[in-house]
């Protein structure tokens, strides 16, 4: 198959290049970070929003959880920016593509886009995969040929690229003829040690687009702490196709911070891989990413890190006063981040104005009255941050704060009290039983919730309470419960952390709550979760 000539060193137009996201599949594989379908599901739904081109969402076949994952997208997950790509390996050696179990489990995932992962490192071919050669090109040639046939679009990944390119520089070329002669758009050249510089990477991409006329990409690892430093250099040596992992997760010391290289490619480079408007949820995305992982933010993390913009010595804060660009190397504001100072009043109203806007309200800037109620908010929200609460992933929390201090959320009930207790009686499993005392509709409630787990009784109670007021309730459910320590070196004592996701069965809303004890913290969650669900859905107070 003829290829069309990639484009030559600094000649790339930006409609050739184009981002990868692989936080599902490969930034998963960071140590201590374990996703539930449904985190996968609201992070690719994040990612979306974010503008990325492709998502890769695991590897169907080869795992329950990623099977799960892509039958359950084709129905719940509604992409309008990114395409979703399933990622696997070339049929087994010795068989046929039409007949390999994980090759038809790729056809079955639904995905339009298929990665392939193919070695092009004589030393892996022969042993780990423990073949030949020549056979190892043919189980490239066979599976992209096979998948093609099949209508789906291919990619491939060439794995451990750079370091085959310095062993076998021939063997590593015929590996990417023979993905690109057999129909694959692109291959992607892997740093998969993550041991190339940005020097060397640059040389390598332009000897395969010049020798091979591919259509190539990079996939970085950050072992020498040069990932985004290494794709840039790809990309400027003609590399139109750019893979990393949202917050740089993944395997040892990470893969190349996605959003770093979207920011330095569009902002520095002019390079527009995603619309203004989506690169400005970029923290936002980052941050809510980073709550659903249980990976805490990296504050020092550039473009969204809280630390990115912020502002502490005198002489910095002198001259800001002047012009805040003395300082900074580009408005925050075009990630969505915020300038910060230590003694600021600035510092957070665009943002609480911005979000307002998100959830529908219109806080004028510009009036008096539009004025006070962007400073109280400001207030309220950051007396609740120093406290450990976080809004960036609890949108609907963040939402009913806003609309109580305009005075816009309606009481749907009065919660009088509630208690729980948790009892383990011989070799029975532990048991908790929960009393919720409210009035709702102008009558007293008063009932009794088991489950098996604190959190899971007061949900039956509070929902028994309000039942008779609000059959709503009953589409609620919750899917999702996250618990996280905020201050770990006062151990037991510690603040928590808690953030729920509730669905109606077409969405979704995540609330959040925080206290000492973790039964009052999620006690806040829950009861965030049903009022905003009884207000999204519209329902009158009774």
């Amino acid at each position: 198959m003829t290829t069309d000539a990639s484009p030559a060193p600094g000649s790339l137009e930006v409609a050739d290049l184009h981002v990868y996201d692989t936080t599902l599949r490969d930034g998963a594989q960071q140590e201590g970070l374990n996703l539930s379908v449904a985190d996968k599901l609201a992070i690719a739904r994040h990612l979306d929003d974010l503008g990325v081109g492709y998502i890769e969402g695991g590897w169907p076949g080869a795992n329950p959880k990623d099977t799960e994952f892509f039958h359950r997208a084709q129905t719940e997950l509604q992409l309008r920016n990114a395409t979703l790509a399933a990622f696997g390996s070339t049929r087994r050696a010795g068989g046929r593509a039409a007949e390999d179990p994980l090759t038809l489990a790729l056809l079955n995932s639904g995905a339009p886009v298929i990665t392939l992962v193919a070695k092009s490192h004589t030393e892996h071919v022969e042993r780990a995969l423990r073949t030949t050669l020549a056979e190892n090109l043919e189980m490239i040639r066979d599976t992209v040929t096979f998948l093609r046939g099949e209508g789906r679009r291919v990619f491939v990944d060439a794995e451990h690229f750079f370091d085959g390119y310095r062993l076998d520089r021939d063997y590593a070329f015929e590996a990417v003829r023979a993905a690109m002669e057999s129909g694959a758009e692109l291959v992607a050249l892997c740093d998969t040690n993550g041991g190339m510089l940005p020097d060397q990477v640059a040389d390598v991409v332009a000897d395969v687009l010049e020798a091979t006329g591919a259509k190539v990409g990079i996939h970085c690892h950050n072992d020498t702490g040069c990932a985004v430093a290494n794709s840039m250099a790809a990309v400027d040596a003609g590399a139109t196709h750019v893979q990393g992992t949202i917050n740089g997760y993944g395997e040892r010391t990470g893969n190349a911070n996605l959003v770093t290289i979207v920011g330095n490619l569009q902002l520095k480079k002019g390079l527009q891989l995603v619309e203004p408007e989506q690169l400005r949820e970029a923290t936002r995305i980052s941050h809510a990413i980073s709550e659903i992982t249980n990976v805490p933010a990296y504050s020092r993390q550039p473009y969204t890190g809280s630390s990115a913009f912020a502002h502490k010595a005198g002489l910095h804060a002198s001259a800001i006063k002047v012009d805040p660009d003395l300082y900074q190397h580009l408005d925050p504001r075009l990630v969505g981040n915020d300038m910060r100072m230590l003694v600021s009043d600035m510092a957070g109203r665009a943002s609480i104005e911005l979000k307002a806007k998100e959830v529908g309200i219109d806080l004028d800037p510009e009036s008096e009255q539009g004025k006070a109620a962007i400073a109280s908010i400001l207030a309220r929200v950051k007396d609740l941050e120093l406290k450990g609460w976080t809004f960036d992933a609890a949108d609907a929390s963040f939402d009913l704060l806003l609309r109580r201090d305009l005075g816009l959320v309606p009481d749907f009930f009065d919660v009088e009290s509630w208690r729980v207790i948790t009892d383990r009686r011989a070799t029975d499993a532990a048991m908790s039983e929960a009393t919720v005392k409210v009035v709702a509709a102008g009558v007293r409630q008063v009932q009794t919730g088991e489950g098996n787990g604190p959190v899971n009784a007061l949900d039956h109670a509070l929902r028994a309470c309000l039942a008779a007021a609000y059959p709503e309730l009953e589409k609620f459910e919750l899917i999702d419960f996250k618990v996280r320590i905020l201050d770990a070196s006062h151990g037991t004592d510690a603040v928590t952390r808690v953030l729920i996701e509730t669905s109606d069965g077409a969405t979704t809303w995540t609330t959040v709550g925080v206290a000492a004890n973790i039964i009052e913290a999620s006690w806040m969650a829950l009861v965030d979760s049903i009022t905003y669900g009884l207000l999204r859905a519209g329902v009158e107070p009774r």
